[in-house]
């Protein structure tokens, strides 16, 4: 089944805060709505919707559900920004990512009136297979709206994005027949982190199926560069994008922001272009053998870097190692941005808005320099622009 499904968005990752009891006065004095920064491109954003159903395979969270049904958003360059601008999120949906987290002392619809750039089906600019193609996956409980500001900067320089909602592995999706599912993955039996991610792999196949294939789902997908496609998540999307790409060769290459890696990489390696992008606290290459092993600091820090020096000797290709100075796990969505449009506490020393500039440039020159042949000097060496960022040369894996 597909449907283009107007103005469905969603919001959050885990919000790892210190909720503030005056954050909801604070807003209202403040007299502001919650709002994404404007891209940085030269070109309009326009974006949509499709409900997307694949009969080929049951529902891995949902018993009894013969299908798998996934609400994806679109964005891409358009001809002009004139036009209704996209909900960030439904008011249910804002309400369920709010509360599922505990975050209170905010209107519970706020999420659902954060301002957006992007115009609602916007006519689209460009020729025939002329556009990359980038997906996009969220964090555990979080859904695609996520990661809106990276996406409709990223559109505006040339990208179609499609932000994928991985259903039931959100607090909230909201589908255009007015269900709205819940995370279900959070009740089921506890299963391996590789399996989580493998499923996430399948449901980006089938995306990049209907988008590229030879009855493509979206209207707009004649213009795609199916030879120019690419992955980057948050957290576990992070992780699923190492699993994607094993498992789908059109993915050329891959971001990781911020997740522990568990798709295992064969022995020959995998040779496609990837880059780790993280915070300082948890990936910097050996800081796991300062914490007591087996304990949960291990489990919070240990566990993750040590994935990363695993995975990158078996990274064979063109591969940086970036960390970033007093992030947090949200640094890398917009999650860090509303918190501090909010007043909401989340523990981090570096704003929202200059995590957001620091990822939105570190990204797209990674897409840059592999689907367009423009190599980035960003990539190579240390910025003044961005101090905050330490490149990283890992040694051989320190393995117990």
């Amino acid at each position: 089944m597909r449907l283009l499904a107007r103005e469905q968005g969603t919001a959050g990752d885990d919000w790892r805060m210190g909720t503030s009891a005056d954050a909801g006065d604070a807003l209202a004095a403040q007299g502001n709505t919650p709002y994404l920064p404007e891209p940085t491109g030269p070109c309009p954003v326009g974006t949509t919707s499709l409900w997307l159903t694949d009969t080929s395979r049951p529902d891995p969270w949902a018993l009894g559900v013969t299908a798998r049904e996934l609400m994806v958003s679109l964005w891409y360059p358009a001809t002009s920004s004139v036009g209704r601008r996209a909900q960030y999120m439904t008011p249910a949906e804002s309400e369920l990512q709010l509360t599922s987290r505990g975050i209170t002392g905010v209107p519970p619809d706020v999420l659902s009136k954060v301002r957006t750039n992007a115009a609602v089906d916007a006519t689209l600019a460009g020729h025939q297979r002329s556009l990359p193609l980038v997906v996009l996956s969220p964090g555990f409980t979080s859904p695609r709206s996520a990661l809106t500001a990276l996406a409709e900067d990223l559109a505006s320089h040339g990208y179609v994005v499609a932000g994928i909602d991985h259903t039931y592995e959100s607090f909230a999706t909201a589908f255009p027949d007015g269900r709205v599912t819940t995370c279900l993955a959070r009740e089921a039996p506890r299963r391996d982190s590789a399996e989580n991610a493998a499923g996430r792999a399948a449901d980006v196949c089938f995306v990049l199926g209907e988008l590229t294939g030879a009855d493509p789902a979206w209207p707009g997908a004649a213009l795609i560069d199916p030879s120019r496609m690419a992955m980057a998540g948050h957290s576990l999307g992070g992780a699923a994008t190492i699993a994607a790409m094993l498992a789908d060769s059109r993915i050329q290459a891959g971001i990781d922001m911020d997740g522990a890696t568990c798709a295992p990489i064969p022995d020959q390696g995998l040779s496609r272009p990837f880059l780790f992008l993280g915070k300082q606290s948890n990936y910097t290459p050996g800081s796991g053998g300062a914490v007591p092993a087996r304990t949960l600091a291990w489990k919070r820090l240990r566990g993750a870097v040590t994935t990363w020096e695993r995975d990158w000797e078996l990274l064979t290709g063109w591969k940086r190692w970036l960390v970033v100075a007093e992030a947090v796990h949200a640094s890398f969505t917009d999650l860090a941005l509303l918190a501090d449009q909010t007043g909401i506490d989340i523990g981090t020393g570096l704003s929202g808005a200059r995590s957001l500039d620091i990822t939105r440039a570190y990204v797209r020159a990674f897409f840059d320099q592999h689907l367009r042949g423009r190599p980035q000097s960003l990539l190579d060496q240390p910025s003044r622009r961005y101090p905050e960022v330490t490149f990283c040369s890992p040694e051989a894996p320190r393995l117990e």
